[in-house]
């Protein structure tokens, strides 16, 4: 701090250098902060599963259904607490654009599976006790206007109902809140589905189940699967947050995308940095001499080049981190159909400035070592 007028001196040289290579590493911490807002979107899931809940589903895909009978021999099995079936309904509200995460459950036994998810205990009842009724999250009450007692006409792009139109009725009759699941999505008796649909009848989409003790999971899950080997229709039971990881694999190994993309930008921008330094130092040679002639030890003369590189890094990295967080504000409201909880994780602030330390001080290095090595007759003799 001692010399920081030094270093907005020598930023201050080559405005327009400085300025090129400031707006570089703005835009990489830019791109770096909104890769790791879709990454957590994406995989986010993963991390709030249950550590007590498995699910299974049909060995060959997720879109493959189960008899529904697969739910009463699950729940006989020894160290399952409850279990509770499933059904991706495909929602649509008024228009195509406008899709809805709409699933019809067990209801019973599902409230059972999802403790966190939070009813009054009027709301509760009033769902379990009306087989057209729904309850729907938090923020998809406030994103559609919905409030309890409204009936929503709800559109599948799935099922078919026996009137001829994909078109469901369902009564809000709660809105459900809670502190680590998802508030966007509509849950609805599978009972009514059930009865109308004209595909798929009788059948379920997977199997949730909630076990007494996490530490058993594999085994259990070994008797799930052992349960249904050699039948029709055999299945595949893992825990809920594998199952949630696998799911947004189905797109690609995220992290592994973020880290090649954020590795090549980096690299750049060390190139870039680096050719700043050196071009820096290079330019006043004569004036490190004459510093070092004033009384300034290699070492001061080295921590300066050091510090103008980590100025500048971090300054470029606090203005892009900054306007990524902003940016997963805007891409949180225009996606929130998609991802309800988008939004930047504070780690990336951590990690975005733990990567601009290591940038300046891998950036400064030849140029700092230069200047350590300086000489000064001959820096002199040059100039």
């Amino acid at each position: 701090m001692k010399y920081l007028h030094l270093l907005w001196s020598n930023l201050g040289r080559k405005k327009l250098r400085t300025g090129l290579t400031l707006a570089s590493i703005v835009v990489a911490f830019l791109l770096f902060g909104i890769l790791q807002t879709m990454r957590a979107a994406l995989t986010g899931g993963a991390d709030l599963a249950g550590a007590d809940r498995l699910m299974t589903t049909h060995k060959v895909s997720l879109i493959q259904p189960l008899p529904q009978s697969y739910l009463t021999r699950v729940r006989g099995l020894d160290g399952v607490r409850v279990a509770t079936s499933q059904d991706w309904f495909g929602g649509v509200y008024r228009d195509d654009r406008n899709q809805i995460v709409a699933m019809a459950v067990d209801a019973p036994s599902f409230i059972q599976v999802y403790p966190e998810l939070q009813l009054t205990p009027e709301e509760r009842t009033a769902w379990l006790n009306d087989r057209q009724g729904a309850i729907i999250g938090t923020l998809l009450a406030k994103r559609e206007g919905w409030k309890v007692g409204d009936t929503i006409p709800l559109r599948s792009n799935i099922f078919t109902n026996s009137d001829g139109t994909q078109v469901w009725p369902m009564n809000i009759r709660g809105i459900y809140r809670s502190t680590t699941g998802d508030l966007s999505t509509i849950y609805f008796h599978h009972d009514y589905l059930n009865e109308s649909r004209t595909i798929g009848r009788d059948n379920i989409g997977w199997i949730v189940l909630r076990i007494q003790n996490p530490d058993d999971a594999p085994k259990i899950a070994a008797k799930v699967d052992a349960l249904f080997a050699n039948s029709t229709t055999e299945t595949k039971t893992a825990t809920e947050k594998a199952f949630a990881q696998a799911f947004a694999n189905q797109m690609g190994n995220i992290g592994a995308l973020v880290t090649a993309v954020a590795s090549a930008v980096f690299f750049t921008m060390l190139l870039v940095i680096a050719n700043t330094m050196g071009q820096s130092v290079r330019e006043r040679t004569s004036e490190l001499a004459v510093m070092k002639t004033l009384g300034f030890s290699s070492k001061s003369v080295t921590a300066l080049v050091i510090g103008e590189a980590l100025l500048i890094t971090l300054l470029g990295a606090a203005v892009g981190l900054l306007i990524a967080s902003g940016a997963s504000v805007g891409l949180g409201q225009a996606l929130q159909n998609f991802f309800p909880a988008l939004g930047m994780p504070a780690s990336t602030f951590t990690i975005g400035f733990s990567l601009a330390l290591l940038l300046g001080i891998i950036a400064s290095a030849l140029p700092a070592a230069q200047a350590w090595r300086l000489k000064i007759v001959e820096a002199l003799r040059r100039s």
